[in-house]
């Protein structure tokens, strides 16, 4: 319902902002149309990689698609670095000459920006701390309305001044503002594409609970990835020299692995540490 209404309200603004815009002669207001059309764009990724994350597995895509919601968050920052590129150009072309702009109408437009991008980003609020792909949208809409602002401002300044070259200037500190919002954004989104342990996981941390469980004398093959931008998985070998612990004793070690780091998904392997050595035990071998 949240990017049903976001993609409505924010469409419709950019609709009204581009028109606004080339009336005006505004670079301010088409560069925050445009960003805010790649917006609309993200949240269009970032929900239709939601939908997809919750297919069920099939005997070819055996975890389902939930990795498509980390794809989402990906391309939501990659659609936000193309957007930026464009504006930042464009306006230091217009900084060596600057065009007349209608104050009044950039703050009128601005304004109506920064209500609508304000409602949207509450609307993502409440779910961007347990997924990236939320918080994503929520960065988006935040950065969007402080922009929206900031436009504003530029527009009560050049009324006041008559300094042509403000809507220039305002929309690369625009660019610089989105460029800065999406880099944590993007980085996080390339390393869990790249299976690296989830911001907020210790894995040393995790060793150590493993080493402490009654019975283990070592461990190796630990791995920790995301399954998706809400979900964590981790496989591990577990050396326990009395023999394998039952059924009921791993459940609890995987419970206790959710319960004290949020990872869902545990697989653990229980080998003896005989004569047998695990291929898999060198920090190296994958």
């Amino acid at each position: 319902m949240a990017f049903a209404v976001g993609i409505a309200l924010n469409l419709a603004f950019v609709g009204v902002e581009g028109v606004y815009g080339i009336l005006s002669h505004s670079l301010a207001l088409i560069a925050d149309a445009g960003h805010n059309l790649s917006d609309v764009l993200g949240l269009v990724v970032a929900w239709i990689g939601g939908v997809l994350s919750r297919r069920v597995p099939t005997a070819r895509y055996t975890y389902g698609l939930r990795s498509s919601s980390v794809l989402a968050a990906l391309a939501n920052a990659v659609f936000l670095l193309l957007a930026v590129g464009a504006i930042a150009w464009e306006a230091v072309q217009r900084l060596s000459a600057p065009e007349p702009v209608a104050g009044q109408t950039v703050i009128v437009v601005a304004s109506i920006g920064v209500a609508i991008n304000a409602v949207t980003a509450v609307l993502f609020a409440k779910g961007r701390k347990s997924d990236i792909n939320i918080e994503g949208a929520f960065l988006h809409m935040a950065a969007d309305a402080a922009v929206s602002l900031g436009v504003v401002a530029a527009g009560i300044l050049i009324l006041w001044t008559g300094w042509l070259w403000l809507d220039p200037m305002m929309t690369l500190v625009i660019s610089c503002v989105i460029l800065v919002g999406t880099w944590r954004l993007l980085s996080r989104s390339v390393a869990l594409a790249l299976d690296a342990v989830p911001a907020g996981i210790e894995p040393e941390k995790v060793r150590c609970h493993l080493l402490d469980v009654a019975g283990v004398a070592a461990i190796h093959d630990l791995h920790i990835w995301a399954l998706s931008t809400t979900e964590t998985a981790m496989t591990c070998h577990l050396v326990m020299p009395a023999g394998h612990p039952g059924d009921v004793a791993l459940m609890r070690i995987a419970e206790d692995v959710h319960r004290t780091f949020g990872i869902g998904h545990a697989t653990l392997q229980v080998e003896t540490g005989g004569e047998a050595t695990c291929a898999l035990e060198p920090d190296h071998v994958v």
